[in-house]
């Protein structure tokens, strides 16, 4: 994982100046206990590379699915995920917090 979340948006770039379709996943909200603060970054490309983070767990994986649809459509989307503390660690979400991911993909 990278360590400085311009390293990742810089890596986004990147990816798309040589010509990769990119999207780019951004925290936007937290309650309770996340495990990435707001304005955390995971840039994903077409074929399913990604830098960065915006939880870990299950929830990753799902903004990477996610983010495949919109570079597909070229439509952003909003997500949230959140889980009682019970189902917490399983999918990523230690003490049963939530989060609002925005992911659009990169022009």
């Amino acid at each position: 994982m990278l360590t400085r979340e311009d390293d990742v948006l810089e890596a986004a770039e990147a990816w798309r100046d040589s010509g990769r379709e990119v999207a780019i996943a951004t925290v936007v909200e937290t309650w309770g206990s996340a495990p990435r603060p707001v304005g955390s970054h995971l840039v994903i490309d077409a074929d399913g590379n990604f830098l960065g983070s915006v939880s870990g767990g299950c929830v990753e994986g799902a903004v990477v699915e996610e983010a495949a649809e919109v570079i597909a459509s070229g439509s952003s989307r909003m997500l949230e995920f959140g889980v009682a503390d019970e189902t917490a660690w399983r999918v990523g979400l230690s003490c049963g917090g939530r989060i609002r991911v925005y992911v659009e993909k990169l022009n």
